[in-house]
């Protein structure tokens, strides 16, 4: 019974860790200063680091299918 329980809460924990870490942010269109428009879209969720990004080198964004350009160093 232990063994089940200690199963089932570390499922649970690997399973919410993994939610959070690949989140999706959507964005609404909005007009910048200049007037230009920016469309609707989603990005990465804002948490600090540079690694998980879409728009950095190595990464791909999984709705347009570009490659991220952006060097780290």
């Amino acid at each position: 019974m232990k063994k089940l329980i200690v199963l089932v809460l570390s499922s649970a924990i690997l399973l919410t860790s993994l939610g959070v870490a690949c989140a999706d942010v959507y964005v609404r269109g909005y007009y910048r200063r200049n007037g230009t428009y920016i469309a609707p879209h989603y990005r990465s969720d804002p948490d600090g680091t540079i690694w998980n990004n879409w728009s950095t080198y190595g990464n791909i964004n999984p709705y347009t299918g570009r490659r991220g350009t952006r060097r780290i160093w």
